[in-house]
């Protein structure tokens, strides 16, 4: 029970790092989860999800309440979708299937607007909020996650049927309860869009350079000219957002900048998907945030030549 009410079923569309390490960390607080799979899900029904984690040591969820179709997933009346912004479209019916009535959709995805392309095609009826992740997680192998740094979560309100900012906040605070009751740090975001911004002055910099450079955090942060590329990157992520309306804390760049020097040594999602000749996630990482900054009358030079090299990666590598 969470204050006097039943606790409530979460579902795990997406069950890569992101999708099994939040699930497991819920389930071990005693919530209801349960996890749709794909390729992976004859391998988790057998032996269950693991994460290895520096920060809660070796976790392992087993028998994990798994499915390999949505149709058989119970209403869950949250949903937390962890799969990459590039199969959004793709998972709004399972999306749809596994909704309790009024359920809250959680996308705990990198990038900006990715909540505006899953949008029109949900029923009104569903809440959808975008949840901003500063963690270190990759999967290692079928139904296997290694965690290695950080794990908060913010959470904002996007669209659905709560019009008052009071109702909607209370949405959100209920969904970062959620974590908090897992042992996970989590805010509340008044304004998403200024979220996601702000957490793209981490990742533009970081993912886009690691893939171009083949080099982890530790790597980069060694590395005269590449620290020099990293903040001059921040400073434009920083510049677009001013000039779409968002403030970011005075030193919330260089916040982040110290945070990544500590961390351990990390090869953020982008180079792991360059790695295994998955997609990039380009489109959401970087195509949109430079087509909102053009829009507003601001140019981001270095954020767009690395644009292109990425986009010529990923069309070699495709």
């Amino acid at each position: 029970m969470m204050g006097g009410v039943a606790k409530p079923r979460i579902g795990i569309i997406g069950t890569g790092a992101i999708g099994g390490f939040y699930g497991v960390m819920l389930a071990r607080a005693g919530f209801d989860v349960h996890f749709l799979l794909r390729s992976e899900f004859n391998a988790v029904v057998e032996r269950g999800l693991h994460v290895d984690s520096v920060l809660h040591g070796p976790l392992v969820l087993h028998p994990a309440q798994a499915y390999a179709r949505a149709d058989d997933m119970p209403p869950c009346d949250w949903l937390l979708v962890g799969a990459k912004t590039t199969s959004n479209a793709s998972l709004a019916p399972a999306i749809i299937r596994a909704a309790a009535p009024g359920a809250k959709v959680l996308l705990l995805q990198n990038g900006l607007d990715v909540e505006d392309q899953l949008r029109p095609l949900l029923p009104d009826s569903l809440h959808l909020l975008g949840g901003l992740c500063l963690i270190g997680v990759h999967r290692t192998g079928p139904g296997l996650v290694a965690h290695t740094a950080l794990g908060a979560v913010n959470v904002g309100y996007h669209s659905g049927p709560s019009a008052e900012v009071e109702a909607q906040m209370a949405i959100v605070e209920e969904g970062a309860g959620l974590f908090r009751a897992a042992g996970i740090d989590s805010q509340a975001m008044p304004n998403l869009h200024q979220a996601r911004w702000q957490k793209l002055i981490w990742n533009i910099p970081y993912n886009g350079l690691s893939v171009l450079l083949q080099a982890g955090t530790t790597q980069m942060m060694a590395d005269a000219a590449s620290r020099e590329s990293v903040q001059a990157l921040m400073a434009e992520v920083v510049r677009g957002a001013q000039a779409c309306g968002h403030d970011v804390p005075p030193g919330y760049a260089q916040f982040l900048f110290s945070m990544t020097e500590k961390m351990p040594d990390y090869w953020p999602s982008m180079y792991h998907d360059f790695l295994h000749r998955r997609p990039m996630e380009l489109a959401a990482i970087y195509e949109r945030p430079l087509a909102a900054a053009k829009a507003a009358g601001c140019e981001l030079p270095r954020i767009e030549t690395l644009y292109h090299a990425l986009s010529f990666i990923d069309r070699r590598n495709g």
